[in-house]
């Protein structure tokens, strides 16, 4: 069964630094794509980013230049480095991964606050 498991939420100041770290029972061969979400109170859950098995990224506008998605394979391990944060990014960020036989999978999320 493969279950992501988010850490590294906090409560950091504006214009900090915080890095989310998911980690997987999946080997990255069978990962298809590894993604974080969030989900701010009030809102729908939207994408914050993306990496393929590939390699390739995609980020959402709002985090463009500020947040950067990584993977280690060998660790089985997806990280997302949040720099520059603002109060919008307060959310709470999920772990979603796809595998290459649709299976689909999220984690219990871990609650990033940005606030003075």
């Amino acid at each position: 069964q493969v279950q992501p498991v988010e850490s590294g939420g906090d409560l950091v100041q504006p214009g900090g630094s915080l890095r989310l770290s998911c980690a997987a029972s999946i080997s990255v061969f069978s990962v298809r794509v590894m993604d974080w979400y969030r989900q701010a109170p009030g809102k729908q859950r939207e994408l914050v980013a993306s990496i393929t098995f590939g390699g390739s990224t995609n980020y959402a506008d709002s985090v463009k230049g500020r947040f950067t998605i990584s993977r280690d394979g060998a660790k089985n391990t997806v990280t997302l480095q949040m720099n520059s944060l603002n109060p919008e990014d307060t959310a709470i960020y999920y772990c979603h991964i796809v595998t290459r036989v649709g299976g689909d999978y999220w984690g219990q999320g871990t609650q990033v606050t940005v606030s003075s």
